[in-house]
């Protein structure tokens, strides 16, 4: 869900709207009040320090647990010192200088990604009750993504998945043909013939798994990305123009999909394969965004959250007139 904030009365809007997902998922009523209080705070740090932005809410349930996201995006001037920004009583715009340390008490984990004229990226989650924590999830993997619906529709063509498999972590992301409730049914049957394929099925396997299920729809782009850390390789395999980059230490790489539409043309299905070194981050987004960006632009992003890359790639690359998905996962070890 995406809420933008222009003026002073959308605040109000997007605490509404925010409150209500996290309601609708069941969380208790004195936790939403919370999670209004941050909304409330982030839109306004966007109209007051990013000449206003937009608020991205979901509720995930990704492989370090399941919870509530927030991320606030704006094109503004950035903070010159984050950690000064957060600290009770330091403002830039006159006012009390608690919002940052507020939000920081309130959510279980925020994130800030911000560089002098480049704007913010702000994430803040929050986990149920016995969830892991971040420092007990050695092993496992994060995950982020920034979704938008094109503009006045309320579902979104585009779709994205992940599974833990016996061959590695696998990402999938799916954009139906066009958009609107035809396109989203068709990354609906992509998402489910992805998670019901087997375990220990290629990454080709599972793009012709999706190929067939989707022949009743109008199609989509699909493309799945596998971190097979034993081998030390990413698995890629994809049909149409969703974009696939493998960023590590040695630069980014993009991944290569067959041109077509799984369930209509699809004339070749391959799985290729990309050694790494390092930590490997992977970035797959559909085309309502441009695939002319570059991380180089963005000091130090590769090595936050994948949520606020995903939400800095949307904010500065999306196309005017379509759905837009951006995903990145990167295993904590």
């Amino acid at each position: 869900m995406i809420t933008t904030v222009a003026d002073a009365s959308q605040v109000a809007e997007a605490r509404r709207r925010v409150s209500n997902l996290a309601r609708g998922a069941g969380v208790a009523d004195a936790r939403v009040a919370e999670v209004a209080i941050v909304v409330t705070e982030l839109a306004t740090n966007l109209l007051k320090h990013g000449g206003g932005g937009q608020i991205l809410s979901s509720w995930y349930d990704q492989g370090e647990g399941a919870g509530l996201e927030v991320l606030a995006l704006d094109r503004g001037s950035g903070m010159t010192d984050v950690s000064r920004c957060m600290e009770d009583g330091y403002s830039t715009a006159g006012s009390p200088g608690n919002g940052l340390g507020a939000i920081a008490r309130l959510a279980d984990e925020l994130r800030v990604y911000s560089r002098p004229g480049l704007g913010s990226a702000i994430m803040a989650r929050f986990l149920p009750q016995g969830a892991p924590r971040k420092e007990q999830m050695s092993g496992r993997i994060l995950l982020g993504a920034a979704v938008a619906p094109y503009p006045g529709e309320q579902v979104c063509g585009d779709q994205w998945a992940y599974r833990e498999t016996t061959q590695g972590r696998t990402l999938l992301v799916a954009d139906g043909a066009g958009h609107g409730p035809e396109a989203a049914r068709a990354a609906t049957a992509a998402v489910q013939a992805f998670l019901q394929s087997n375990a220990d099925a290629s990454c080709e396997a599972m793009v012709d798994r999706m190929h067939r299920a989707l022949m009743p729809t109008r199609g989509a782009a699909v493309a799945v990305a596998r971190i097979d850390t034993e081998a030390r390789m990413v698995r890629y395999a994809g049909v149409g123009n969703i974009c696939g980059v493998l960023v590590t230490g040695e630069g980014a790489k993009h991944m290569v999909s067959h041109n077509g539409t799984a369930g209509h043309v699809a004339p070749r299905i391959r799985e290729f394969t990309y050694p790494y070194t390092g930590t490997p981050l992977v970035i797959l987004h559909s085309d309502g965004l441009t695939s002319r960006w570059d991380l180089g632009s963005y000091p130090g992003l590769t090595t936050q959250h994948p949520s606020l890359i995903g939400g800095v790639l949307l904010r500065d690359h999306r196309r005017a007139r379509d759905d837009a998905t951006a995903v990145a996962m990167r295993p904590l070890g």
